[in-house]
């Protein structure tokens, strides 16, 4: 029965397909994004330097730019994104294209992503004037700076930003081993081949200095009160200092080897220490006895790590394995192979669940731990065995991988090698078709910077003006951060697996202080001259160092037959100097530099004043 419905609608009302006209077309920015125009003002100012410098008659170096990594622009972005965004948990999708690399956030900003903190992309090598291989590398608390430690004793400082060379400091007379800031950032303690402990404070002021073992110390770590710290040697102990009156309090002895490594508990009384006789053990520091004791390396164990929230610890060792060990249980919890060689540090993360380890191969290892892996035998956390790596840079070094860290932000990762080298790591960037994520890694070029370390070096920094030195250039931008500390720590302290149960945790940048410069402190009598060094030439002889005596410095010659010993043998008596804070926007307007903030700023490696802002 065929029969048709009705219409009840009047025709004007039934919906029709839409018929265009035309189609739109732009009219506008119809051609890609276009080069700044040249600035006329600056290029006449190239060109008159150029002419001096022909007049003078040096040769003219071609400014070059230099590539920076700055947080600034993210951190802002998260700021804004948690006073708008409409729940607490709210992540903007990452699209992969270049032009959303802008909106890349900081680690912090995405809680439950371990990939956007693989920092797996080659920025930039730094070396130093003479070269010698790099043992350790830290940020400053504040991660303006990265400062290491080398062979040849010296210290030097890079910049965090641009990471070219801002000072250097001849601070022991043999290879320095170990150092590490107190958790306040007002000092920092250093150890050495030959078993002298140094104390520092920020603006490389030498406090005091005492022969702390007998043999090589390999090893220094704080307590969480900053009260004591632990050094492990190879003469087979661990010794407790009480840090203000530099005393030996205690030595723990049950090794049966070198001691290569110790670390102190995050926030517990508690001491973990690796050997040559292959073994981990735990300790109380009160009464300096073996709590517990793990067999499950086969050969030297070189680095220990604790993750942020104390839970786990990683151990690295020459048995070409990392493994990490849940001390709640005291238990295994995963074995990570990956290693062509021996491992020979190890670091993790502060915001996400990662481990990275340096090898002697010169691969650097990446190791996501945030998900557990299938196992077909048990249900247990524990049972998983092996674990494959997330990201490999099979090329990262040329030797020796001695020291890892991570910016307190999460988005930088520096490491120092035993091939001269400190090199700086970034995150990949989303849409980048020269990613070397996951295909081994590149091989970073050949081509070294040691800039800041010659007469005529002259850097083009971007978004800083033209012709003064980069050193610095950072400035006040972590006071910004220092306000939102607070906030950050509330917001995100859910969310993250390192937060504690207790109490929540912050962006790991806990050292941000806000009372300005800190006090010059009572000048050392202790000078240490530059002891001479293989490949230092005439014009490093009149070295002006910072915290030295300028006259005495520069009108004797040092060498290894005359010089005098730069540090006392024993204690000085007494407490130390009061250092209030590392940085922040307090105090006076020009107050937010320890580094070099002084009036009259530091002086470069050739006795005259640093260009630019230092």
């Amino acid at each position: 029965m065929a029969s048709t419905v009705p219409l009840l609608l009047p025709s004007d009302a039934i919906p029709r397909p839409p018929s265009f006209d035309h189609e739109w077309t732009p009219k506008r920015y119809l051609t890609g994004p276009q080069p700044p125009p040249v600035d006329d003002a600056r290029m006449m100012e190239q060109e008159m330097a150029a002419a001096r410098q022909l007049a003078d008659g040096k040769t003219v170096k071609k400014t070059r730019p230099r590539r920076t990594v700055d947080y600034n622009g993210g951190m802002g972005r998260l700021i804004l994104l948690r006073k708008h965004r409409p729940n607490p948990t709210y992540v903007p999708c990452m699209r992969p294209a270049p032009p959303y690399i802008i909106d890349l956030l900081p680690p912090v900003a995405y809680p439950s992503n371990s990939s956007t903190s693989l920092c797996t992309k080659f920025i930039h090598t730094s070396t130093n004037k003479i070269r010698c291989p790099v043992n350790v590398v830290t940020w400053t608390p504040e991660g303006r700076r990265v400062l290491t430690g080398s062979t040849s004793g010296e210290f030097t400082l890079w910049n965090g930003l641009t990471f070219n060379f801002e000072t250097i400091l001849q601070a022991h007379d043999s290879a320095i081993r170990a150092f590490q800031f107190t958790h306040s950032g007002a000092y920092l303690a250093s150890a050495d081949q030959s078993g002298i402990i140094k104390y520092f404070q920020p603006n490389m002021n030498n406090l005091n200095a005492w022969q702390g073992h007998r043999e090589a110390i390999r090893g220094l770590s704080f307590s969480p009160g900053d009260g004591h710290f632990a050094t492990a040697s190879d003469d087979s102990t661990i010794r407790i200092w009480a840090f203000g009156e530099s005393r030996e309090e205690r030595v723990l002895t049950g090794h049966g080897w070198d001691v290569k490594c110790v670390e102190w508990h995050p926030s517990k009384g508690l001491l973990v220490s690796g050997s040559k006789d292959n073994l981990i053990k735990f300790w109380d520091p009160r009464t300096g006895t073996v709590l517990s004791t793990l067999h499950q390396h086969k050969n030297t164990i070189q680095a220990l790590a604790w993750s942020p929230n104390g839970n786990l610890i990683a151990s690295a060792s020459r048995d070409q394995t990392v493994r990490v060990f849940d001390i709640r249980a005291m238990k295994e919890l995963r074995v990570l192979k990956g290693h062509k060689k021996e491992v020979c540090s190890v670091t993790w993360h502060p915001i996400h669940p990662i481990l990275v380890s340096g090898g002697s191969e010169g691969a650097v290892l990446h190791w996501d731990l945030s998900g557990p892996e299938s196992s077909s035998s048990s249900t247990s956390p524990y049972s998983f065995t092996t674990h494959g790596p997330r990201a490999t840079l099979s090329q990262a070094h040329d030797s020796n991988v001695w020291s890892l860290t991570f910016h307190p932000l999460g988005h930088i990762l520096v490491t120092a090698s035993n091939d001269h080298t400190t090199r700086f790591w970034s995150r990949e960037r989303p849409g980048d078709a020269t990613s070397v994520f996951s295909g081994g890694g590149e091989k970073p070029p050949e081509v070294v910077d040691m800039s800041g370390q010659d007469d005529e070096e002259e850097v083009m920094v971007p978004g800083f003006s033209y012709g003064g030195s980069a050193g610095g250039s950072l400035g006040g931008n972590m006071s910004g951060i220092a306000g939102t500390n607070t906030g950050m720590s509330a917001g995100s302290s859910t969310g993250k697996w390192w937060g504690n149960d207790a109490d929540g945790i912050g962006l790991g940048i806990n050292s941000i202080n806000s009372s300005g410069n800190p006090p010059l402190g009572p000048p050392s009598d202790n000078h240490a001259f530059r002891t001479s060094f293989s490949g230092d030439d005439a014009m490093n002889s009149d070295d002006f160092i910072p915290g030295l005596g300028a006259t005495d410095h520069l009108n004797s010659t040092p060498s290894s037959a005359t010089a005098p010993a730069s540090v006392p043998v024993g204690p000085r008596q007494g407490s130390l100097p009061q250092e209030n804070m590392w940085s922040g926007s307090g105090g006076n307007s020009r107050g937010d530099d320890s580094w070099g903030g002084r009036r009259g700023g530091y002086h470069d490696r050739r006795g005259g004043p640093r260009r630019g802002r230092y």
